[in-house]
């Protein structure tokens, strides 16, 4: 054989074998086929809306297939992919699925290869209140993780579009607090979510998008949800209401409301239709909730009466002071300066709102004095600044009086100097 096509002979099987291993290359870093999309994509109708949904799903953009979840043999295919073997489960039912999502939120060391921040408590916590106990107890038609978070796609907490996004848990949660046919069998009212999206913290996290507003899940926790009960109310408003709170078991309603069972916070602004707080609560007269309680001439009364005198005395004051002001502000005065003690006056209003909790005078009459004072001092600086611009009005009349007469003078005696000049 000649020596060129012995060269031709070996260039041709490099080639080959080449070609051969780039083909295997590509083989190798292909990835296996997922028989689980191929199939359920062409089943049609709820078969079919697992594969579109995952491409929003939480698990999905983290690299989790079907059968990481659901087990089986993704490389088979048919009813073959469906491999006991394999650990298939197919779809959980409402009593296996926390224990289903378990497998992996219950296991740091798997939940941290994910998002480390993520708790994994949830499971031991969701045992632990009403949904988990009537679940053990054998009630299927209770709250489990997918009735909540949802499933294909199962979409992250800080997506807008999760049922479980703060703007949308009440929506969430009403899908069966406001059902009367799912909580007919339980005896639970239905009009929580009616109320709520009436208060003012519905208003400020649904109407306003306030995310610093309070849901259901803040009030009543997320997995481990249970009702506040009457010696738990006040802890729980005091997540955000610490000042409040710290203020309230200083007053003599701590004790009472304890004795008589009553639900602190509660009982006198209410549950689910919370409104905003007005100086309308407090008071002798209704619509005041001081009223409920306290019987006329009782010492109690009469003690939410003078509270709500004083506060109106400030408001009276400050409103005074604005009134001034803001006349002197219109004539062109300056009266910059004297903001600060009109914003002094209603700092100390609020205080003395606030301190209304203590249901004492020894905690409102110092801010209610300081008040006084405050706006007083902005009503003195007000009359003081129209007492110059009358002032000042009344030396421009004098002026333009001596200007006028000066004039008239000189014209007068221009007019006789040309008398003179010219007789």
């Amino acid at each position: 054989m000649s020596p060129v096509l012995v060269r031709r002979g070996v260039f041709l099987a490099g080639g080959v074998a080449l070609f051969i291993l780039v083909l295997a290359g590509r083989a190798a870093a292909a990835p296996p086929p997922d028989s689980c999309v191929g199939c359920h994509e062409n089943l049609g109708d709820r078969l079919s809306k697992p594969v579109a949904g995952m491409k929003d799903d939480a698990h999905a953009k983290r690299g989790l297939s079907c059968a990481s979840c659901h087990g089986g043999n993704p490389a088979r295919f048919g009813m073959d992919a469906h491999d006991r073997a394999a650990g298939f489960v197919g779809v959980p039912s409402p009593k296996q699925t926390p224990q289903f999502c378990a497998r992996c939120h219950s296991r740091p060391e798997v939940m941290r290869r994910f998002n480390p921040k993520v708790p994994v408590d949830q499971l031991a916590r969701f045992l632990t209140s009403v949904h988990g106990k009537r679940l053990a107890a054998g009630d299927p038609n209770v709250a489990t993780c997918t009735s909540c978070h949802g499933v294909h796609p199962v979409r992250g907490v800080a997506d807008a579009a999760s049922p479980v996004f703060a703007t949308n848990v009440p929506q969430m949660c009403a899908r069966c607090h406001a059902d009367p046919a799912r909580m007919g069998r339980y005896g639970i009212s239905t009009t929580q979510f009616a109320q709520y999206k009436e208060s003012v913290h519905g208003q400020a996290l649904l109407d306003r998008g306030n995310r610093q507003a309070p849901g259901c899940n803040d009030c009543h926790d997320n997995h481990g949800a249970v009702p506040p009960g009457v010696t738990s109310v006040a802890n729980v408003c005091a997540q955000c209401h610490s000042a409040t709170r710290d203020l309230f078991v200083r007053s003599p309603h701590k004790a009472a409301f304890d004795v008589l069972g009553e639900g602190e916070c509660t009982t006198c602004h209410g549950t689910h239709n919370i409104v905003f707080p007005t100086d309308a609560l407090i008071g002798a007269e209704k619509p005041a909730v001081c009223v409920r309680c306290h019987p006329a001439g009782s010492s109690g009364l009469a003690a939410a009466g003078e509270i709500r005198l004083r506060l109106e005395r400030v408001k009276t004051a400050i409103t005074g002071a604005e009134t001034i002001l803001a006349r002197a502000a219109r004539a062109g005065m300056d009266v910059s300066e004297t903001e600060l003690d009109l914003n002094e006056a209603r700092t100390q209003l609020i205080i003395a709102r606030a301190a209304t909790h203590t249901a004492g005078l020894p905690a409102v009459d110092p801010p209610t004095q300081a008040g006084l004072a405050a706006a007083g001092r902005a009503l003195a600086a007000g009359q003081a600044a129209i007492a110059e611009l009358a002032f000042r009005r009344r030396g421009l009349i004098v002026a333009l009086a001596v200007i006028g007469f000066v004039a008239v003078a000189l014209w007068l005696k221009i007019r006789e100097l040309e008398a003179r000049t010219h007789p």
